[in-house]
């Protein structure tokens, strides 16, 4: 059987990461979690205190501090940039904040997308974001978009945050999402909207073994056809 390239996208916090994790070690694929390579480097600018006009310095941090991901014997994800464990400081509120100006820097996607498409050319991938299905991998043969609504994915991050020890105010995430929402829908370069053959499922009151059940059947069916 022929692997294939799966490709996950939605909004934050519309369940996207923690179903592709799950279906990613089900299939015994390789997952890739393109959010946190955005988070990275909004981390690293927001270090040397660069803005979005200084693309050079920008770039220049992406090629001296490489990104790579490494797992826990627990199958949690450790994401590194050069030598250092930054997988708890790209989630703090200043780089969930300042992560849409910096992703929507054209040079700074182009950048990050040829190190997506590098790692899924042999396929068996699972890859998650805003535009896997309609930029990086357009030619995926499972694409999916999830959606939720803006009260429970606030709900959903507010948890993840409590359980992080980082200081959240409900009302102020709930207006970043819907703020990152209408930026990242509305940037000329990549915008978050479905691949026109993409499969919409709205996981507002669904549990992740349900969504989870619903891609792995999908994509388990295009396996067997291959």
């Amino acid at each position: 059987m022929k692997p294939i390239t799966i490709a996950i996208d939605g909004p934050a916090s519309s369940g996207k990461s923690t179903v592709a994790k799950i279906v990613a070690k089900n299939l015994g694929y390789t997952y890739l979690d393109t959010g946190a390579m955005y988070r990275s480097v909004t981390y690293l600018a927001l270090q040397h205190q660069l803005r979005e006009e200084q693309i050079p310095e920008i770039l220049g941090l992406i090629r001296t501090n490489p990104i790579s991901f490494s797992q826990t014997a627990d199958g949690q994800q450790i994401v590194f940039a050069g030598d250092q464990d930054i997988s708890s400081a790209i989630r703090q509120n200043a780089v969930t904040r300042n992560v849409s100006w910096l992703s929507a820097i054209p040079e700074i996607r182009e950048e990050l997308v040829a190190q997506q498409r590098r790692i899924a050319k042999d396929g068996a991938i699972v890859m998650d974001g805003r535009d896997i299905g309609t930029v990086v991998l357009p030619d995926a043969e499972l694409k999916i978009f999830l959606q939720a609504s803006v009260e429970e994915r606030a709900q959903r991050r507010f948890k993840e945050n409590q359980e992080k020890g980082i200081k959240t105010d409900f009302e102020r995430l709930k207006r970043d999402i819907e703020e990152r929402d209408y930026k990242d829908s509305h940037r000329a370069v990549s915008p978050l909207v479905p691949a026109a053959d993409a499969l919409i499922f709205d996981t507002t009151g669904v549990s992740i073994a349900e969504v989870v059940h619903f891609i792995q059947e999908k994509a388990e069916k295009i396996i067997d056809r291959n």
